[in-house]
């Protein structure tokens, strides 16, 4: 039998962590074994449900790389089979219509919690109820009142709830729109999910829709839950502990990569190892190594493992992400050197694509300015002199290869009679207008001889007029 796992976000706002954690889990659980990934939009909260959320959550999939195989399906567009569903129910006998109130619900909560007892619906229309008039019914499921409820989690181990502890949910409003633990056990069911993978706070739910599942005589999917994702102060990650939409980390700089890699250590393990390629993930990746504590998210580490895949990974693969960063900053890569050879050439220097796409400016754009005090020490005393003869020099070269460069810059060296650095000191800054560069004779090769003679000249200019 195929294995089929599911991904369900609502889309309420932007396509967090915790999503994008539960999503590659989710992935990778099926991908190793061969089986099908789901995407289904629980979009039946109609106030708060969006198309921007829809694309917001669409995108950062996308973005991660996390295809899947069948979707996305829309609850709104399944309206009608979920009727079917609660009138089969009704049918039953397994739910009934509630006249209640929110006054008398409000009551019957207050009276549970001053006698010291969990708040719940204490069944008052369970065995029928006279129809007021002009009021509008929910439906609600008859929870089986004996017996207990099984769960043989994946992950947390068995939980036993007794049906007792349950009281009867609403399964359809009063508007006739379906809720949420109705309409995810239909869709499951529909959907042949046998694996459910979400986070930890969907625990409560599970023992009412494993009811509702053997109402409608389905066999429920086995469950896993994972644990909760903290920041840094123990409490449950949020805005405050940074960003927490998976495409804010794009804007921030982060190849998608690192942060699926840093997602799969966030409550999965396997020994020590800390890189993952995506095909080794999917090789190791098992229930049975996840955590059963919560997991705390680590800012610094994700900052650290972006470094190492920026250092290594293909650098055609970096370019691909590199130049949306490059074009926030009015930069097009196609009009300067070749950004693989950049790439190499800085990548040692950047934690984030952001960094990268920021010392990486003066490879397509001529320096604005100078850092100041760079220029105090690199611009003093015969910086001019020693610019201009270094002009005159590389105007005369006729291979502009890093060797002849550095040839070039010995030439001046040594006509000088001046020590390396009062020639490549001015020069870079000339060139690179102060930001982090490489071994200046690769700085050179790279920005090109035209733009490096118009830079001297600019630098030269620009040391006459302050002397002046």
């Amino acid at each position: 039998m195929t294995v089929r796992t599911r991904f369900a976000p609502s889309p309420t706002g932007y396509l967090h962590i915790g999503g994008a954690r539960t999503a590659l889990f989710s992935w990778l659980f099926a991908r190793k074994h061969g089986g099908r990934f789901v995407l289904r939009i629980e979009d039946t909260d109609l106030e708060r449900s969006t198309a921007e959320s829809v694309n917001a959550i669409l995108e950062g999939m996308t973005w991660l790389g996390l295809e899947y195989d069948e979707g996305p399906f829309y609850q709104t567009k399944r309206f009608d089979r979920y009727k079917e569903v609660i009138q089969q129910l009704l049918d039953q006998g397994d739910a009934y219509y509630c006249y209640c109130s929110k006054e008398e619900l409000e009551a019957m909560r207050e009276e549970q919690m001053a006698n010291k007892e969990k708040p719940r619906y204490n069944g008052k229309c369970r065995d029928g109820a006279v129809a007021p008039e002009g009021v509008e019914p929910v439906i609600r499921f008859r929870n089986p009142i004996d017996g207990e409820v099984v769960i043989d989690d994946l992950i947390k181990g068995r939980v036993v709830i007794k049906n007792s502890e349950l009281d009867d949910l609403i399964i359809a409003r009063s508007d006739g729109t379906p809720t949420y633990n109705l309409t995810v056990v239909v869709d499951d069911a529909d959907m042949a999910i046998d694996y459910v993978i979400r986070g930890d706070d969907h625990l409560n739910n599970t023992p009412r829709q494993i009811n509702i599942l053997k109402a409608m005589g389905v066999t429920p999917p086995k469950y896993a839950h994972l644990p909760m994702i903290l920041g840094g102060d123990g409490k449950r990650m949020s805005k405050r502990h940074g960003a927490v939409s998976v495409m804010a980390y794009r804007e921030e700089g982060y190849l998608p990569e690192a942060l699926l890699n840093y997602l799969v250590r966030l409550g999965w393990s396997h020994g020590d190892q800390e890189l993952f390629s995506l095909d080794q993930m999917i090789e190791l990746f098992s229930l049975e190594g996840c955590n059963k504590a919560a997991s705390t998210f680590n800012p610094e580490k994700l900052l650290w493992l972006n470094h190492q895949y920026i250092m290594n990974s293909d650098p055609a693969h970096v370019a691909h992400h590199l130049s949306y960063h490059l074009g926030s900053l009015e930069i097009d890569p196609t009009t300067g050197p070749d950004i693989q050879e950049v790439i190499k050439a800085q990548r040692e220097k950047a934690k984030t694509l952001v960094d990268l796409a920021k010392v990486s400016v003066f490879y397509y754009r001529d320096p604005a300015e100078y850092d100041a005090k760079s220029a105090q020490k690199a611009f003093a005393g015969d910086a001019a002199k020693v610019l201009a003869e270094l002009k005159a020099t590389m105007a005369g070269l006729d291979d502009w290869s890093r060797e002849s460069i550095h040839g070039c810059l010995e030439t001046v060296v040594n006509k000088l009679e001046v020590g390396f650095g009062k020639v490549g000191m001015p020069a870079r800054l000339a060139v690179t207008g102060g930001a982090p560069s490489p071994d200046l004779d690769l700085v050179l090769y790279l920005v090109g001889k035209d733009n490096c003679l118009r830079r001297l000249d600019k630098a030269i200019a620009f040391i006459e007029s302050q002397a002046a």
